[in-house]
């Protein structure tokens, strides 16, 4: 395991290039595709409901499809050189969650009928069932018993990931999520389930989504985390 520090690259480094996002409308997707556009990229963001995204730019287009379909999906992603997702499922005290799963089956079905190969998606600290044994006690035995069923079939869609060998994904971690705009703070990255503090240095157990959306265009232009989950914060 190794723990890493870097700041993102500017945005004129990064390769111009067809970015299909899904979850546009949440509060996340909207960073992802606003900076998206910032950065000169051509956007698809993929909704159930168009009329959720406010946002109007001349690189950016805005189609309806099923999530769960391969079929609806797979004629978006034609000509896209990479897929970006940030959806989410919320957690249900009356059945399981199975959102991240089934969308990420249709999603690499409807990639590989597409010819695309790379994705970046986003999950959580802590879907791994036992790596929260060092989390504090408040995260330990108030949050995660609460979020458990979300956590478990995020990290049944990341087992299903590495599995599949012809797909360059990366999977995201963030820890608890705040509704703020990007910063310039440095990132802290670590090959797990959560950032261990280190030397010292005090690690932040929230993020900005701003950051968060900033930290995933940053593997645009980067080999770095290729076929792994990388848990991240802010310092």
């Amino acid at each position: 395991m190794h723990l890493t520090r870097f700041q993102s690259r500017l945005s004129s480094e990064c390769q111009r290039m067809k970015i299909a996002v899904l979850g546009a409308t949440g509060q996340t997707g909207q960073y992802l595709v606003s900076q998206a556009l910032e950065q000169g990229h051509t956007v698809t963001a993929i909704v159930r409901n168009p009329a959720k995204l406010t946002v109007h730019h001349d690189n950016l287009k805005v189609v309806k499809a099923d999530i769960f379909s391969p079929d609806s999906l797979k004629t978006h992603f034609k000509g896209q050189d990479v897929i970006m997702s940030c959806l989410g499922f919320p957690a249900s005290v009356f059945s399981s969650v199975t959102g991240y799963t089934q969308t990420m089956s249709a999603i690499v079905s409807a990639m590989r009928e597409a010819h695309v190969n790379r994705i970046i998606t986003m999950t959580s600290w802590y879907t791994e069932p036992n790596s929260g044994a060092q989390s504090p006690f408040l995260i330990r035995f108030l949050l995660l018993p609460i979020i458990r069923s979300v956590l478990s079939n995020m990290y049944e869609m990341e087992q299903f990931l590495q599995k599949t060998d012809d797909i360059n994904w990366t999977v995201v971690r963030p820890p608890g999520l705040k509704n703020e705009p990007p910063t310039a703070k440095e990132f802290l990255t670590h090959d797990g389930y959560s950032v261990p503090p280190s030397a010292g240095q005090s690690v932040g157990s929230s993020v900005g989504r701003g950051d968060v959306a900033r930290f995933m265009h940053s593997l645009l232009s980067s080999t770095a985390w290729v076929k792994q989950g990388v848990a991240m914060t802010t310092k």
